[in-house]
């Protein structure tokens, strides 16, 4: 008989997704638009180019650590900035994520599923480390 949940499992499936697309986002700013192009970008739109390297930083650290399911409540929570700041630089575009500059409706979406993350916690399937979970406690 399995200890786990289908509340487990989907905390898994959801924990998962969203870590290989923050995983994604962050290779995509790397390997395509380029570190120096991101900074570029941000600047354009009137943010220091350092909020850049963060969130390349973030999407790749927070990616990975939701994937592995280690400070899953920590990652998710520490991700929504991200996703707060990328509705806001696609507000101005409109609801449809398809239309031209992308909507917002996306990221607001994904914000949502990262307070779920974060309510939910790991799920199953959980790279476990003892001593990181005492020092996260209940945000591991």
């Amino acid at each position: 008989m399995s200890k786990h949940t289908n509340a487990d499992y989907a905390a898994t499936l959801l924990r998962v997704s969203s870590g290989a697309l923050f995983l994604a986002h962050g290779l995509l700013k790397v390997n395509v638009f380029t570190v120096a192009g991101t900074v570029g970008y941000f600047e354009s739109l009137g943010l220091p180019g350092t909020l850049a390297y963060l969130t390349i930083a973030a999407e790749l650290a927070g990616g990975i650590a939701l994937i592995l399911g280690v400070g899953t409540r920590f990652a998710a929570l520490a991700l929504i900035p991200v996703m707060l700041g990328a509705t806001w630089v696609h507000s101005g575009n409109g609801w449809l994520f398809s239309g031209e500059g992308g909507g917002w409706e996306f990221p607001v979406f994904w914000t949502i599923a990262l307070a779920a993350t974060a309510l939910l916690g790991r799920g199953a399937y959980a790279v476990r480390i003892p001593p990181l979970d005492r020092m996260l406690g209940q945000f591991a």
